[in-house]
Parts: C-alpha cells; sequence; structure tokens
C-alpha cells in the first residue's frame, strides 16, 4: 500500500513538473508572439504614418499642377486670343495689298512656269511681267511674296546688259549679294528671292527654271 502511494505520488509530482515545463514553454511562446505582434504593429503603425505623409505631399503636389494647368490654360486662352486678333489683321492688310495692287495693275501668276511662258501670259492679258525701277515700288512688290517670282528683267539678248521688257535698261537693282553671277553661263532671267528681305532680293537664274510671276497692267 505504501509503494503505491510513493507511486502515485512520484506519477503525481512528474505531472506536474510536465505541466509546468510546459507552461512556461507555452508562456515564453506567447511572450515572443506578442512582442512580433507588436513590432508588427509598430511598423505598421511607421508604414501608415510614412504613406499618410506622403498622400499629404502628392495632395499638395496635385493642387499645385493643378493651379499651373489653369494658369496655363489661361495663358493659352488668352495667346489664341491674340492669334486670332492677327490672323483677323493679317487677312485684312492682305486685303488691303491686294486691292491696292489691283488697283494698280498688278496681278499674280500662281502657275509656275519658264520666264518667257510667264511673259507671255501676262501679255496674253494686256499685261507684262513686272518692272521695278524704285526703293517703293519693289517694297510695295515684297510685300506680297511668299516665294521666288519671276520679274520683267533679263539679258536674254545680250549678256551682262539688263533689259526690262519695255526695253529700257536696269539704271537700279535690288541684288542680293553677289548677284548677278551668271552662273555657269546660263542665268539670263532676273526672279524675286522673297526671304533675302524687302529690298534686295534679287537673283539671277535659268530663264528656263519654272516659277510663279508678278504681272503689271500696262
Amino acid at each position: 500500500m505504501t509503494v503505491c502511494l510513493g507511486l502515485i505520488c512520484v506519477l503525481l509530482l512528474v505531472i506536474i513538473i510536465f505541466i509546468t515545463a510546459e507552461r512556461e514553454s507555452l508562456f515564453k511562446s506567447y511572450k515572443n508572439s506578442a512582442e512580433e505582434f507588436n513590432q508588427t504593429i509598430n511598423s505598421l503603425q511607421d508604414n501608415y504614418t510614412d504613406l499618410t505623409q506622403k498622400k499629404l505631399e502628392l495632395e499638395t503636389r496635385v493642387n499645385s499642377l493643378t493651379a499651373e494647368k489653369s494658369q496655363l490654360q489661361r495663358r493659352f486662352d488668352a495667346l489664341s486670343q491674340k492669334k486670332l486678333e492677327l490672323e483677323s489683321k493679317v487677312t485684312s492688310l492682305s486685303d488691303e495689298l491686294t486691292r491696292e495692287a489691283s488697283k494698280r495693275g498688278f496681278f499674280f501668276i500662281s502657275s509656275e512656269l519658264s520666264w518667257s511662258e510667264s511673259r507671255q501670259y501676262c501679255r496674253d492679258r494686256g499685261a507684262d511681267l513686272v518692272i521695278i525701277n524704285t526703293e517703293e515700288k519693289q517694297r510695295f512688290i515684297s510685300s506680297f511674296i511668299k516665294e521666288n517670282v519671276w520679274i520683267g528683267l533679263s539679258d536674254i539678248e545680250t549678256e551682262g546688259r539688263m533689259i526690262w521688257v519695255d526695253n529700257k535698261p536696269l539704271n537700279r537693282g535690288f541684288w542680293c549679294k553677289d548677284q548677278p553671277d551668271d552662273y555657269e553661263g546660263n542665268e539670263d532671267c532676273v526672279e524675286l528671292f522673297p526671304t533675302k528681305g524687302p529690298v534686295n532680293n534679287w537673283n539671277d537664274v535659268s530663264c528656263s527654271h519654272k516659277r510663279k510671276a508678278f504681272c503689271e497692267k500696262n
């Protein structure tokens, strides 16, 4: 009987020791899990704080960009309005110049023809290629021109002696720099070269080249 009680006591002691050890193990595991959980919570809180700050910064940036966009849109609208106003003025001036040119007996050939073909086109309509004998007329004609055009000047008959279509010799020329040069000995007709400016913009070129032209009624 005494032996049985001793065995029971030993067994109970072993069970108590096992339970105590298991409890301590569970407690340590819980403590570690709690610490990890707290660390995770703290990390998430830090991330949340960072994201909140970034969100505020992005919202501030978006508001700034929206304000800049509105300002640029206002500027664009103002420039568009000015563009329309300038286009209207240019159209008005162009119409005025066209009317003035018509009054003076000028008209433009939009087809690209050789010098002789252009001259014949003018003559068929009671005109001839334009004669430019004053700076005022030179500037007036140049104000119309956006591309190279024939004028009524050539040295077809005698090389080096420029003659107008009314058979009068050239007294004053409005030549480009280093012109006329009779390049390769085959440049006998004169074009007006608008990109060179309103005054010194004449150039000699082969008469067979295709150009638009400016006519003048007698």
